[in-house]
């Protein structure tokens, strides 16, 4: 989960949105990780996913860095775009992993 700094708004069009998820897209074509869920809502995401070679912090430093430069350019916004790192959870049960596909 990432969330947008002071809750603003992270996501202000769908160029945005296809970019984010462009970015998710190439990393499981990489073969990097597996997507089960996600949501994009205005001021932050929700991502379920399994790794594969790669450590997560790796894998959400790829996404997030290049997502943010791109956006910094798009808005001519300066600053942090995101709210302290993301947050992750560790799922290891089925019944759990449904609770959050939910």
């Amino acid at each position: 989960m990432g969330r947008g700094i002071d809750r603003k708004k992270t996501f202000l069009r769908d160029t945005d949105r296809s970019d984010f998820i462009g970015r998710l897209s190439a990393l499981t074509q990489d073969g990097d990780m597996e997507i089960y869920a996600w949501v994009l809502m205005p001021n932050h995401f929700h991502l379920l996913c399994k790794t594969k070679h790669l450590h997560l912090a790796s894998i959400m430093r790829r996404i997030l860095t290049s997502y943010v430069v791109n956006f910094k350019n798009r808005h001519g916004r300066h600053g942090h775009l995101f709210q302290n790192r993301y947050k992750s959870v560790v799922c290891q049960k089925d019944v759990y992993l449904k609770e959050l596909v939910r």
